[in-house]
């Protein structure tokens, strides 16, 4: 199954992927992926474990080979780009281990000065290391050592020194993991502070998919080596589903009304047309955790199909109630 390539919304194409294709002995791990990301744009990445999604990153950062296609980043191949071009990339691992017995603000500091020779007219770097260190909240350690860290507090040390050197695209891999749900709400805040302030275009990977919803304005799900869907949540969600759940309050009881085809709407303006009484009027749609189960099971559903059989081409899963 392929999803139709959908452009960036405006501004310059700082990743464009075409037909990538990676290959481990007889295995193929990648088997046509194609996407862009416009300046400025937030990508989250999803899909399930083996679907490809490491070995996309790792060709996009320049730390792998591809077997075939062709890939821009910030208008070069990564497969030989040069320090220059390194440098406007910002990488965001799981976790670092080492540094231990550094303090924030030198540790920071120190990795700042290699950023230096780099800057340029349109962007200065590195990033000031006291406003960094505000930025991702982490003003009352940055005299600390790093082992004395708490997990959250080294998730934010982790993001630091993955934009210490202002990046134009910045990688990032599971970012909010450890965060407790007050950090988590900052990180948003600063992933949206990068791309809408700093136009920096954010790619990010995540198995929290209310994460991804929150924070991306386009979302791709990779599956069996190939992108099969490419769109917002809400683009996602109404293209894969044709039903919907419209649920309201007459005279004192609730009523729950499954659209299974078209939209909703009509079926609204009826009822209120037919009854003034109406109240707590809703209507839910699919959420993003049903949207992308549905597409891996449909992408799974038409490979396993045999190539001269009809392949269905949607499928129609109940709302759950606890879903909105």
């Amino acid at each position: 199954m392929s999803a139709p390539e959908v452009p960036p919304p405006s501004g310059d194409v700082v990743l464009d992927v075409r037909d990538l294709r990676m290959r481990y002995g007889t295995k193929d791990v990648l088997t046509g992926v194609s996407f862009t990301a416009g300046r400025g744009e937030v990508l989250a990445l999803l899909g399930p474990n083996g679907a490809g999604k490491t070995t996309t990153i790792e060709i996009l950062e320049g730390f792998r080979m591809r077997s075939a296609g062709e890939v821009s980043v910030l208008g070069e191949d990564p497969a030989h780009a040069g320090e220059a071009w390194r440098a406007r990339l910002g990488v965001v691992l799981q976790s670092w281990r080492d540094h231990g017995r550094w303090r924030v603000r030198d540790l920071l500091g120190y990795l700042a000065r290699f950023y230096g020779p780099y800057s340029t007219a349109e962007v200065r770097r590195p990033w000031d290391v006291d406003e960094l260190i505000k930025v991702v909240g982490l003003t009352d350690h940055a005299r600390a050592k790093v082992q004395t860290l708490s997990g959250g507090q080294r998730r934010r040390l982790d993001v630091a020194i993955g934009i210490v050197g202002r990046p134009e695209l910045v990688f990032l891999d599971e970012p909010t993991a450890g965060f407790d749900p007050h950090a988590r709400r900052e990180f948003h805040d600063l992933v949206h502070r990068l791309a809408d302030f700093e136009n920096t275009t954010v790619l990010l990977t995540t198995h929290d998919l209310d994460e991804a919803e929150k924070l991306a304005d386009r979302i791709l799900v990779l599956d069996e080596g190939t992108i099969v869907a490419n769109g917002s949540a809400e683009q996602l969600a109404r293209e894969l589903t044709t039903q919907a759940e419209v649920r309201w309050t007459a005279e004192g009881r609730r009523h729950v009304h499954a659209v299974t085809e078209g939209d909703p709407t009509g079926f609204v303006r009826e009822l209120l047309a037919h009854d003034s009484g109406v109240t707590d009027l809703e209507v839910k749609r699919a959420s993003l955790e049903d949207t992308y189960m549905s597409l891996v099971h449909r992408a799974e559903t038409d490979q396993a199909e045999p190539r001269d059989e009809a392949v269905p081409t949607s499928t129609t899963e109940q709302t759950d109630e606890g879903q909105s």
